[in-house]
């Protein structure tokens, strides 16, 4: 139902699930809590199939959960709410990074094509690409976004273009096919989206 949307969004809403189920299920030792936790790992996991963030999470909730085997409940659940929070702390991290390294990289006066939402509502930061842009508005390299609106359910024009106008950062949104218009026009200087994964050669 897209409730949850964005590739770190979804792992981070995971791990805390997993949490919160460990935490309401009332078990008083660890192997009826493990029992008690697979049909949890299995729902999460059937929401988004094709998910990585979505598995990682999972598989290292599972992890952690299982090196608590023989440990005292409360020790158990406090374990796994501060790998949850690990989890969403590191996302932040990563966020911060991604917009630190990513600015250098646009001259100033930059008009920049974005496409879906990368920003912090996606993500446990401020965004994968829109930390970027955001960065760089900071920086004062950017002096336009265009936000493509995302068919069909129009992230771009709903969240993208909601978070940069709270950000102040000057933004158009356009149609999915308007953007090779204004590349042709020299209106856009580079475009940022998001992926779930890279590979090591780019």
């Amino acid at each position: 139902e897209m409730v949850v949307r964005g590739a770190p969004a979804i792992g981070i809403t995971a791990a805390w699930g997993v949490y919160l189920g460990a935490r309401d299920a009332g078990a008083e030792k660890w192997s009826a809590l493990a029992q008690a936790l697979e049909p949890v790992f299995a729902g999460l996991a059937a929401t988004r199939p094709t998910a990585v963030n979505l598995f990682w999470a999972l598989d290292r909730m599972r992890s952690c959960l299982a090196g608590l085997e023989g440990h005292d409940m409360s020790e158990v659940l406090s374990s796994l709410r501060q790998e949850a929070t690990l989890i969403h702390e590191e996302d932040r991290r990563m966020c911060a990074a991604m917009g630190r390294h990513g600015a250098p990289l646009f001259d100033p006066g930059t008009r920049i094509l974005t496409h879906c939402n990368t920003g912090a509502l996606a993500t446990g930061g401020d965004g994968t690409a829109l930390a970027v842009i955001r960065a760089a508005w900071a920086q004062e390299r950017v002096t336009l976004v265009y936000a493509d609106e995302t068919r069909p359910f129009l992230q771009g024009s709903r969240l993208t273009a909601w978070e940069l106008h709270k950000d102040g950062i000057p933004t158009r949104v356009i149609t999915d096919g308007m953007g090779p218009h204004f590349m042709k026009k020299g209106e856009i200087d580079a475009v940022i989206v998001g992926t779930d994964r890279i590979a090591a050669n780019g």
